[in-house]
């Protein structure tokens, strides 16, 4: 919302002194958000003053039309003689009024204006656009042509106040009152403690039997609608500058004096109002729900299907316009600056349901001046206040008629009552204010207070954001003031810091960063189109989501239940922009739908929830396990005078898995699988033992070609995905000091023999339970394949087997024979047999 410090002193007697900033500070502490304050005119300086064109002789001869014009500037000049100025707008002619400026001012932006030879001519000034002078644009497109009033040689920057301070407010969505002059207006004389001349007090004359028929046959939609006439409007009364001026300092367009006076009051008051062309209203007005189907031209010119719940007013022939958001083009106010100018107008000051108008405007994409401020909350009463304001003006401004009749259709309604313990915010803010500061505070924001230590408060009717004690709460804390709150920092218990399962993340995180991973975290919402790019089967527990109700992007309107998606388009986007060797990690929440669903209960604000509302909370929110996984393409070790490097592969993703369970403390077992977007061949699935029982908590390896393709993701990308919460649950991560043994190691090489199909992860389970309490460590070094040697579908693995004993210095015997004892299980489980 923009708000000209000039038009803010209309309604609050400000100190002479004060400026925008300081205006800006106070009303930052008073909880408004005032982004910037624009200095109009602040580089501007004259002479520039008002000129008469006497004459314009057309130039020849240049690629554009030039026209070297005489313009008599009275005693601006100091001379009395017409000012010779070289111009090259069209829309004016001999006789108008213009904007002069003359040698030694200067324009906005520092453009500093002198004689100089153009065009074969001596130009001695300029005449000025509004774009030129810092005005915006008022729809001419070309230079100020001035109404023919106007006084030759008088101060331009006077009469077209080019010189104003404009706040800049970010208004939040709860303050819809703050859209408006006279809601800043308020703002600003309860900072300075100073009276407000509240624009909406008018004698305001009451509904009779006269006025223009309205028929609201949906009063939920709208509860109140004020219908006003003002007939013989002069076709060709023009919106005067002062007018003109405001609207452009708020940032709107001057079009036509009807709608830039409705302009000029929604600004004023805030209440949205349409103007109708009453010869083009065929009938009753009406207030109803769209029928589906239903089309309407708005007035941008666009066509709109419109939709069952959309609120629109309609007269005999149909809807004339989308209640609350814009208005029709058959019955669109024609430009006062024609002799077809519209000379009866119809004004509709109305409150509409701000659901209703938030959805509308939405669901059309079309967002308004008129349904920011509905969507936000309007002061229902301020309606037929302000169809008088626009009344009196056109009257006054177009020379109209207003009739006598008045329309008001209004649904019975009470003001809105709480009631709130005259201490409660002083319990909110941990300050005593007392219930005189309470109580003065309330009324100063338009509440009527009554009682002593239980206050009954009714909320004024430009406040529906005030719906219960501790929004009054907020008030009172607002205005005394939040940089005057205590700062006091939290107590923690001692012996609390980050659970068990913060460190683990932590320590998952940091050994994956250590390992060459850059951590990439990803927004958790998804397409469900992309468990197709994934592979996965049609009955894919990954397949059920979680779908938000108001999702921020409407082609991701679920919630993730794999980090995969998420990776995989940073590792492509990133290998769209020149990085190909990638390797990139992330732990998040993953969200898994409950098989019951709840409806979440609403917490209490004046205490602690208890524990058992607490777990009913939680039972109704979905499963939300943490994972972790990363993602590797181009380069794993890069090459150079080391060596030649390698390409990362499906070792590495199965790598991190190993390593982030060493972090947990967990016994992972890694064996050949098969899922969604991983290669079959080429995938290993990650098994712990839960309660007895193997559960699979993840799976790591090469993505299928078609998953690479689907996501446009480099060749031979790999990934691992794990369930971090499982790891947890199953590991011991305790710290273990590591035992050293005076004694020396005995190790033992051995070769075994077995068939293509057997697991690696099987053989080495079989040799270390068949080794016994002596075997320390046992490694895989190597793997051999050779159809010659070995026969057909067989391969070798060699492994280094190390014995050492507590207590003594091992014998070859106890070390050959803990071998053997360890081929022979592996022989007995896996078929194996010693190599040759």
């Amino acid at each position: 919302m923009r708000v000209p410090l000039s038009w803010l002193r209309e309604y609050v007697d400000l100190p002479a002194t004060e400026t925008g900033r300081d205006v800006q500070a106070k009303l930052v502490s008073a909880g408004l958000e005032v982004e910037t304050v624009e200095h109009l005119g602040a580089d501007l300086k004259g002479p520039l003053v008002v000129g008469q064109v006497l004459t314009i002789e057309e130039l020849e001869g240049f690629k554009k039309p030039i026209r070297f014009c005489t313009v008599n500037v009275g005693q601006a000049n100091g001379t009395g003689e017409p000012q010779e100025i070289v111009c090259g707008a069209r829309n004016f002619q001999v006789g108008d009024k213009v904007v002069v400026v003359l040698p030694g001012a200067t324009l906005p932006g520092g453009f500093s204006i002198s004689a100089r030879k153009t065009y074969g001519k001596t130009s001695h000034g300029m005449i000025c656009s509004g774009d030129e002078l810092g005005m915006g644009d008022d729809g001419s497109h070309g230079i100020i042509v001035l109404p023919p009033e106007t006084e030759v040689g008088k101060d331009a920057i006077e009469l077209l106040e080019l010189v104003d301070e404009v706040l800049d407010i970010a208004v939040t969505a709860n303050r819809g009152d703050c859209l408006s002059i006279r809601g800043v207006a308020r703002e600003a004389a309860i900072a300075y403690g100073i009276p407000l001349r509240d624009p909406a007090l008018l004698d305001v004359p009451g509904p009779n039997a006269f006025g223009y028929p309205v028929q609201v046959s949906d009063p939920l939609g709208c509860d109140r609608f004020t219908a006003r006439t003002v007939t013989g409007l002069s076709p060709e009364a023009r919106s005067p500058l002062w007018l003109q001026r405001r609207l452009q300092k708020v940032g709107m367009r001057p079009i036509s004096l009807a709608v830039d006076v409705t302009n000029y009051v929604m600004m004023e008051l805030g209440q949205p109002l349409h103007a109708y062309d009453r010869t083009l209203v065929r009938g009753t007005i009406g207030v109803r729900r769209a029928e589906e189907g239903e089309q309407i031209v708005t007035l941008d010119g666009v066509e709109r299907k419109l939709h069952a719940e959309d609120l629109v007013i309609v007269d005999d022939r149909g809807p004339i316009g989308l209640a609350g958001v814009m208005g029709g083009a058959n019955t669109e106010i024609a430009d006062h600056a024609s002799s077809q100018g519209t000379t009866d107008v119809v004004i509709e000051a109305a409150h509409f349901n701000a659901v209703a108008i938030a959805r509308t405007a939405r669901r059309h994409k079309l967002s308004s001046e008129a349904s920011r401020r509905f969507e936000r909350g309007v002061d229902p009463q301020a309606a037929a206040a302000a169809a008088q304001r626009t009344v009196d003006l056109l009257v006054l401004l177009a020379g109209g008629t207003a009739e006598a009749g008045v329309t008001e259709v209004v649904a019975p309604s009470a003001p809105h009552t709480i009631s709130v313990p005259a201490d409660h915010p002083d319990k909110v803010a941990g300050v005593s204010y007392g219930r005189e500061t309470v109580v003065r505070r309330l009324q100063e924001v338009g509440c009527d207070v009554y009682g002593q230590d239980e206050l009954i408060v009714t909320v004024p009717s430009w406040r529906p954001d005030l719906q219960e004690i501790n929004d009054l709460a907020e008030e009172v804390i607002r205005l005394e003031g939040y940089e005057n709150l205590p700062s006091t920092l939290p107590r923690p218990p001692a012996g609390r810091g980050l659970t068990h399962r913060q460190r683990l993340h932590r320590r998952a995180g940091r050994a994956l960063a250590g390992a060459g991973y850059v951590e990439a975290p990803n927004y958790p919402f998804v397409s469900e189109q992309v468990f197709d790019q994934l592979g996965l089967e049609a009955d894919d527990p990954a397949r059920r989501v979680v779908r938000l109700t108001n999702p921020l992007n409407d082609e991701e309107p679920a919630l993730r239940t794999s980090l995969l998606p998420g990776l995989l388009g940073a590792l492509r986007r990133n290998d769209g922009r020149g990085s190909h060797d990638l390797a990139l990690f992330e732990t998040g929440l993953v969200f898994l739908p409950r098989s019951e669903q709840r409806a979440a209960a609403v917490l209490p604000v004046d205490r602690r929830p208890t524990d058992a509302e607490i777990a009913e909370l939680d039972a109704a929110l979905p499963e939300q396990p943490r994972h972790v996984a990363v993602v590797l393409a181009g380069a794993r070790e890069q090459a150079g005078w080391w060596g030649k490097g390698r390409p990362a592969d499906w070792a590495d993703a199965v790598e991190a898995g190993r390593l982030v369970a060493r972090e947990a403390g967990a016994e992972l077992v890694v064996r050949g699988g098969q899922y969604g977007p991983w290669h079959p061949g080429r995938c290993a699935e990650f098994v712990v033992v839960v309660d007895g029982a193997e559960t699979v908590v993840g799976h790591a390896g090469e993505l299928h070609p078609r998953v690479v393709k689907a996501f446009g993701l480099p060749a031979r990308t790999s990934a691992m995905e794990l369930d971090l919460d499982v790891l947890e649950a199953v590991g011991d991560d305790t710290p273990q000091a590591p035992a050293i043994s005076t004694f020396p190691v005995a190790t033992q090489d051995v070769a075994l023999v077995v068939d293509k199909f057997v697991p690696h992860a099987d053989v080495e389970t079989a040799l270390r339970e068949g080794a016994g309490e002596l075997l320390e460590a046992i490694r895989l070094f190597d793997v051999y394949e050779n159809e010659e040697q070995l026969g057909d579908g067989k391969k070798s693995l060699a492994y280094a087997l190390r014995f050492r004993a507590g207590d003594r210095t091992l014998t070859v015997d106890e070390a050959s024979a803990a071998r053997d004892a360890a081929v022979a299980l592996a022989g007995e489980r896996t078929g194996a047999v010693l190599r040759g």
